[in-house]
């Protein structure tokens, strides 16, 4: 990979961290392709949160107003008794420095909240239409040690195409990383299964409604909860606990059947949120609760990023993707710029290397997933909630929400340094 011609990046993944690192990479003045397996762009999904040192990368890349100002507007959680009245509530922390602001991390609801497919949205836009975005096509075979470096893939549409490197960040469940990250023809990925069924939708709103994030318990080890969104819906889930069957791979109407069978007896609004998830079936989706470990994040000079290489339950997945796409990007941006200067050609795999050894650390700690989560949090037995609401209760009191929220959301306890790759990032000096 010379120093003389612009670098061309494949990227694989339209959500969140696709969108992510192309927008960095393009700010790098690097030439990313985006490549996305549905045929358009992903509008749906639920609520996500930037916390931690994902709010500077929003700044350091100017994205920082937009993401707030189409936030959802949720102003805290709220976890409900059998009849829905609230018996403790968290509400937002104010990140401002006005007097008597209740400062510190977030809690439940983040200081930065938006839709999945808003956040994606904004993402594609501010790269101003420079960035090919490629639907409807995704990979079906990697050669990662093409002759002459770079890496040669053929797409589901049989194109053979060449790139000096490919950022695989597709999600938990990544095809394409299973085609280079096998060893002997067996997947160097684990995936561990945390016992949970999880399903969203979006559901018409009613007069019951408000902008408090509502979760509602239920013996059984199951969830209801419905939150707020900014185009005048309602964001529901519905989640339970139950060992391995497959369910995730049938249709919605059988996922459908199966919800209402185990939610039939949990009252409040529930049945709303099964009627409304049948009546916008495109809108819902369901998944199994796992944690993806992956040995390593790159193999040459394709290299993973988001949940592809870390995904679990935790809530820091849209964090994590701004934060890792900041880094591969930059670091990227420093090799080339320490090969100008030499006037020697540009080695992506340090850079790649360099990109693991800064997060990896980060990484691991914060998608810790802790013994007992998410089993603890769902509690099968009346004993089990009542312990639930009473430390619920406990965390919700001043004197101890820091606490609580520090031994809860690792986003609060856990830092990373952060480089400052300004100098090296130079697209936005260039616009006219």
């Amino acid at each position: 990979m010379g120093t003389d011609v612009q670098t061309r990046v494949l990227v694989t993944g339209g959500s969140i961290a696709g969108p992510a690192v192309a927008h960095e990479l393009w700010r790098a003045g690097f030439a990313p392709t985006v490549l996305e397996r549905a045929p358009r762009p992903r509008t749906a999904g639920q609520n996500v949160d930037v916390r931690g040192p994902a709010r500077e990368v929003l700044r350091r890349t100017g994205l920082y107003e937009a993401v707030a100002a189409a936030g959802t507007g949720e102003v805290g959680t709220r976890f409900l008794r059998p009849d829905g009245s609230a018996y403790a509530s968290f509400p937002v922390r104010d990140h401002t420095h006005r007097p008597g602001a209740d400062r510190g991390g977030d809690g439940p609801t983040a200081e930065l909240e938006i839709l999945r497919g808003r956040l994606s949205q904004l993402l594609l836009e501010a790269t101003g239409g420079d960035v090919e975005h490629r639907y409807g096509e995704h990979l079906v075979h990697v050669e990662h040690d093409a002759p002459g470096g770079g890496v040669d893939v053929v797409t589901s549409r049989g194109s053979r195409e060449h790139y000096d490197l490919l950022v695989v960040a597709e999600g938990k469940r990544s095809a394409t990383r299973d085609l280079v990250f096998t060893d002997g023809g067996r997947s160097e990925v684990t995936c561990t299964d945390r016992g949970q069924y999880v399903g969203y939708g979006r559901i018409q709103p009613s007069g019951d409604d408000d902008q408090w994030w509502r979760w509602l318990t239920a013996p059984g080890g199951r969830i209801v909860s419905l939150r707020p969104d900014d185009v005048g819906t309602t964001r529901a889930t519905l989640a339970f606990m139950a060992p391995p069957m497959g369910l995730h791979r049938l249709g919605v109407e059988a996922q459908l059947t199966v919800l209402r069978e185990r939610f039939a007896d949990v009252g409040w609004q529930t049945q709303r949120v099964l009627d409304g998830f049948a009546a916008a079936p495109e809108e819902f989706y369901l998944e199994r609760a796992e944690q993806v470990r992956t040995p390593r994040w790159s193999r040459g000079r394709v290299v993973l990023l988001g949940d592809t290489a870390w995904g679990g339950p935790t809530g820091m997945g849209t964090s994590l993707a701004l934060l890792a796409a900041h880094v591969l990007a930059g670091e990227l941006a420093l090799e080339r710029d320490r090969a100008l200067s030499r006037g020697a050609s540009v080695e992506p795999e340090r850079a790649l290397a360099a990109y693991e050894q800064r997060l990896r650390s980060y990484v691991d700690k914060t998608q810790r997933v802790r013994p007992g989560i998410p089993a603890l949090a769902c509690p099968k037995s009346r004993w089990g909630l009542t312990l639930l609401h009473g430390a619920h209760r406990l965390a919700a009191t001043p004197l101890l929400r820091g606490a609580a929220e520090r031994a809860l959301l690792a986003s609060t306890s856990d830092t990373v340094e952060l480089p400052d790759y300004r100098s090296a990032t130079t697209r936005a000096s260039r616009r006219p």
